[in-house]
């Protein structure tokens, strides 16, 4: 366990509470289930919508996944997300970036660097293999983030979204 014996200024709420290292415990539990990753803020939520929008990812002028047949992630304080089929998607152009990320609502997502025209655009796609189930729908789809490439959805350009990640 941690504390700060002194918290900051805009953190006196913190004073005599304690924190845990998740890695170093043995199992954590919310009443009789046992969580991974994090336990879960009871103001969050993921949903997951099938859409037939059309979605089209590019990067340096060459396409790299195009489909209809997409799911929407959506997640409390966070932008939405198009998940695409690996059917869809040039899986040729993705290659391992070796590096995985947790997500307390998702599980853990491989990330991927996607290379086209001689350029490799780092950490630019990921895939939840296997998500927890409020998430199950976005099983082997392939996520690539709005900023990072070029998204368009019915043909116009996503914004690129102002998150601590893109």
């Amino acid at each position: 366990m941690w504390n700060y014996p002194e918290p900051f200024v805009d953190c006196v709420e913190v004073t005599d509470m304690v924190a845990f290292y998740w890695d170093r415990v043995e199992a954590w539990f919310e009443e009789d289930e046992e969580v991974f990753i994090g336990p879960k803020d009871p103001y969050t939520r993921v949903d997951t919508r099938d859409t037939s929008r059309e979605v089209k990812v590019v990067l340096n002028g060459e396409t790299v996944a195009e489909t209809t047949s997409s799911v929407m992630l959506f997640e409390t304080g966070q932008p939405h997300r198009y998940y695409i089929p690996k059917a869809d998607v040039r899986m040729d152009l993705l290659k391992s970036a070796e590096r995985t990320m947790k997500s307390t609502y998702k599980g853990i997502a491989d990330y991927y660097d996607v290379e086209v025209g001689g350029e490799t655009a780092e950490l630019a796609a990921w895939v939840y293999e296997t998500p927890f189930d409020e998430s199950g729908r976005i099983a082997g789809y392939v996520c690539f983030p709005q900023g990072k490439v070029g998204m368009y959805v019915d043909g116009v350009l996503e914004a690129k979204p102002k998150t601590r990640w893109d």
